[in-house]
């Protein structure tokens, strides 16, 4: 009988110490960059958020929840800002977020890890495999990362916009996600 309560207190502990993991929006950047007529334009997302459940000694124990407000988007002049909005883009009143929701994350060496998971964007998921690094840096733990979608396959730049010959298919991301309580 004795055992019911300390098993509820690790349990307790255990979800306090994952529910002080915040993420640090000050010291974090969500970007992109993709080709428009061979010229890399450079974007960046304004808000976002993060749920993180991680234990680096635990990997496989983990859960990371990404949203970001896709509404935010910070791209070439104020024109293009407005284009991204558009049902052809992003369609921003009926799909205002997207997000990333962990499946798996195994280590890959010191301070390094394979997350998966599914990226979803305008209704439409698809399964991702992201290299992520982690460096501790005072209170705070710094994941960074890259990845490449092909933008047609959750339908951004819909229409006459689906050529690639102007806008390329390819869209890189990269990502900078301070937490604190890592």
């Amino acid at each position: 009988m004795k055992t019911l309560p300390i098993v509820a207190l690790l349990a307790l502990a255990c979800s306090a110490s994952q529910a002080q993991q915040k993420l640090v929006p000050a010291q974090s950047e969500i970007s992109f960059v993709v080709k428009q007529m061979g010229v890399p334009l450079d974007g960046k997302f304004g808000k976002f958020d993060a749920q993180v459940g991680f234990d680096p000694a635990k990997p496989e124990a983990g859960k990371i929840n990404l949203s970001i407000d896709l509404s935010t988007a910070v791209v070439g002049d104020a024109d293009t800002v407005k284009e991204l909005k558009k049902a052809e883009w992003f369609g921003i009143a009926k799909f205002p977020t997207a997000s990333f929701t962990s499946t798996g994350i195994k280590a890959a060496g010191a301070g390094k890890f394979d997350v998966t998971g599914n990226l979803s964007i305008k209704g439409i998921s698809k399964p991702l495999s992201i290299p992520v690094t982690l460096a501790k840096t005072g209170a705070v733990s710094v994941a960074q990362g890259s990845f490449t979608i092909k933008r047609g396959d959750f339908k951004i730049g819909e229409g006459d916009w689906a050529d690639t010959s102007i806008v390329a298919a390819d869209v890189q991301v990269k990502f900078k996600l301070a937490v604190s309580g890592l």
